[in-house]
């Protein structure tokens, strides 16, 4: 079989607010670093070796928003944002 990427669609934050994407999972999980890629409302992001990379922000959302809906701190490249 070829190379594989799994990409997870879901909402950026819970119906409380709180971030979905946090460093520790507190449910059980069916698969553990199996993500390549998560897209939620807010954006784009990688996983990495290095942890969760910013790829691109949603119009409209800015750094300060998607930072704090987020549960772990996210690698940042503005010149790759900026293009």
């Amino acid at each position: 079989a070829g190379v594989q990427k799994i990409v997870v669609l879901m909402e950026h934050s819970a119906k409380d607010g709180s971030p979905k994407i946090v460093k520790h999972c507190s449910l059980p999980l069916t698969g553990q670093g199996v993500v390549d890629r998560i897209i939620t409302e807010l954006g784009v992001m990688d996983i990495t070796a290095e942890g969760v990379k910013l790829i691109e922000l949603a119009s409209n959302v800015t750094l300060e928003q998607i930072k704090a809906a987020t549960g772990v701190d996210l690698i940042i490249n503005e010149v790759e944002l900026a293009s």
